[in-house]
């Protein structure tokens, strides 16, 4: 089976982000989000074609098609909530909403009503009946994002909805009936948080039922070109420049870097390249990588010197040197001893320089 990979862009009018209100999932989570899809029309459309995404596929279509909750887990930028709707959309509540509910922006104090809704006059400023999220999503899917962030005291109110399937609006008495279904996610280690005492262990057994990985980008690099190509696609639709092209060298400069961000840096970055570009070549000017550097002891010192340079090679030795020698000058530019007589430039065009590569002085970030 060809499986891949991508940002998806559709539009799909069951997904809520508030209780009633429709919105559409491209203006809010297209950027931060990878679409998993398959040659095949159950799949729709794809992008990619490593071992990653194969098991995560095989993950979807084994939970999908149950009412099982589901952790997903992984670094910022992998694609956590696209991997939930593609869980909703092949289970038998496809036709219901997802309701997706980001944990980390909603006030303590509001929590309870976010989920659960609440009654006219049940506090000071609710001035109309509201219905919660759990309510919203009867018959579907609630999406709990950023999990990890709610805070211990109203982890055991969620937990009771999830054992016990029913809960009460705030100020009211009537019991109602909570027929979701449950996926959560999250970047942090739930385990490492439970060992803290920061998060419920029972909660986290309970939601722990069937784990799914979000791979980081660059634990599957071999899905970059494919990739890259996509969003320069979309660079082109959505933004109204003209295409460029994607070098055999600029190709291997994306897949040399660790990409901390994940897919969501990738597109970012060929999206800038793509409207610098006029046309022409892409060249990506990528920051240093924040992967630890490797020991002397490590390293091949065998390995030869390549026999040329990209555009894109010498503009990241070119940083690297310049931001040296600033950082051994304490970023002195002028005057003896400064950056630009170190590197016997002209002061002005050191600083045009440093802007161009858009270094700047660490007191000043």
């Amino acid at each position: 089976m060809n499986q891949m990979c991508a940002l998806d862009d559709e539009n799909d009018p069951r997904i809520l982000s508030q209780p009633g209100e429709e919105e559409t999932w491209a203006e809010t989570s297209a950027p931060q989000n990878v679409r998993f899809r398959s040659a095949e029309p159950a799949f729709g459309e794809i992008l990619g074609q490593s071992r990653a995404c194969r098991k995560i596929l095989q993950q979807i279509e084994i939970i999908a098609p149950t009412d099982g909750t589901v952790l997903i887990l992984g670094e910022t930028g992998t694609g956590k909530e696209l991997i939930a709707r593609e869980v909703h959309r092949r289970s038998r509540r496809k036709d219901k909403p997802l309701v997706r509910v980001n944990c980390a922006s909603i006030p303590t104090e509001l929590y309870e009503s976010e989920f659960f809704g609440h009654a006219r006059g049940a506090f000071t400023s609710a001035i109309r009946d509201r219905v919660g999220r759990f309510e919203a999503a009867a018959g579907g899917t609630l999406f709990l994002d950023e999990i990890g962030e709610i805070p211990l005291k109203l982890q055991s109110k969620l937990l009771r909805v999830l054992q016990e399937k029913t809960y009460e609006r705030v100020g009211e008495d009537r019991t109602r009936s909570a027929d979701v279904r449950i996926i959560a996610a999250t970047n942090r280690d739930l385990k490492n948080q439970v060992a803290a005492g920061r998060f419920r262990d029972d909660l986290y057994y309970r939601l722990n039922m069937f784990p799914i990985k979000a791979a980081s980008l660059r634990d599957r690099k071999e899905d970059i070109p494919l990739l890259a190509a996509h969003f320069i696609d979309l660079a082109v639709k959505e933004l109204g420049c003209k295409r460029p092209r994607l070098t055999d060298a600029g190709i291997k400069t994306l897949q040399d870097y660790d990409w901390p961000g994940n897919v969501r840096e990738l597109r970012n970055v060929i999206e800038r390249a793509a409207i610098l570009a006029q046309g022409d070549a892409l060249v990506f000017d990528l920051a240093v990588t924040q992967a630890s550097p490797p020991t002397p002891e490590s390293e091949d010192k065998d390995k030869p010197e390549p026999e040329y340079l990209t555009e894109a090679e010498i503009r990241r030795r070119e940083r690297e040197n310049i931001l040296a020698v600033l950082q051994k000058t304490g970023w002195k530019i002028k005057g003896p001893d400064g950056a630009a007589e170190l590197l016997e430039m002209n002061p002005t065009t050191l600083t045009s320089r440093i802007e161009k590569l858009g270094l700047k002085r660490p007191d000043t970030l």
